[in-house]
């Protein structure tokens, strides 16, 4: 298996001649936030099999971006969500959709994928009308992996995302504070050791920052990931993390 880091939660996993890409993000900027580390990722990244959506927080389900992947690509999203991408793109890009919930199980080319609980506000916006649960994906390859989305710690996470062998795990955040239903480095390698994990990859930090907040609080832009590291060798050493920097591929056998 082959997993590249694109940035945030965007990742490329690549097994078995089938590539999904996670919560999309092609572009440098966000709204408010822009890129500060590395470029926006290559065409390559749009290359996949399927999409896997979160949620539809606009960092994860990011319309600008969706463009920009294969035509040909199935877009898994949280029930609710086709509505949403049909309202901004039509049924050009709405008939694509693969709208799930948790429990659910699908197909794509050559991989089994389970979705999962994640403890998130789902909705678009508080004030919207677009609203879904927030999602995680269990890849059931050789190896397995766990993408967990944006999350909190539950009850029920190591029944419903493991045993897996690889976590794709959400250390951070895009700013200066980190609200509910998100995991801090801490709480991240927790989480791994929950889900029975003998590699980590984390994500979801090091990558945007608010315009004009350069200044504020730097330190949380990129020590999450050393951090998370830290915490968990602490935790349980046998379990690798690899600290990817945006745009880096690492293998993982089965």
């Amino acid at each position: 298996m082959r997993i590249t880091w694109w940035g945030h939660a965007t990742t490329t996993i690549e097994a078995d001649g089938t590539r999904l890409l996670t919560d999309p993000v092609l572009t440098s900027r966000i709204a408010h936030l822009r890129r500060r580390r590395g470029p926006a990722p290559t065409p390559e990244a749009g290359q996949c099999d399927a999409v896997l959506i979160s949620h539809m927080h606009a960092d994860h389900l990011h319309m600008t971006s969706l463009p920009l992947v294969d035509r040909e690509a199935a877009l898994v999203v949280p029930r609710g969500a086709a509505r949403l991408i049909h309202h901004d793109y039509g049924a050009a890009f709405s008939d694509r959709c693969i709208e799930v919930a948790p429990g659910h199980q699908i197909r794509i080319g050559s991989l089994d994928i389970t979705v999962i609980t994640a403890h998130h506000d789902g909705r678009r916006l508080p004030w919207s009308s677009y609203n879904g649960p927030a999602l995680g994906y269990r890849v059931d390859s050789a190896p397995s992996v766990w993408f967990a989305g944006d999350t909190d710690l539950y009850d029920d996470l190591a029944a419903e995302a493991g045993p897996v062998d690889v976590a794709l795990v959400p250390v951070g955040g895009w700013g200066p504070s980190l609200g509910p239903g998100h995991l801090n480095p801490s709480r991240a390698a927790e989480a791994v050791q929950r889900v029975g994990a003998s590699v980590a990859i984390p994500i979801h930090f090091g990558t945007f920052w608010p315009i004009g907040f350069d200044r504020v609080k730097p330190e949380l832009f990129l020590a999450p990931g050393d951090q998370f590291r830290a915490a968990l060798t602490e935790l349980d050493p046998a379990v690798k993390v690899d600290l990817l920097v945006p745009g880096e591929s690492t293998e993982v056998a089965g």
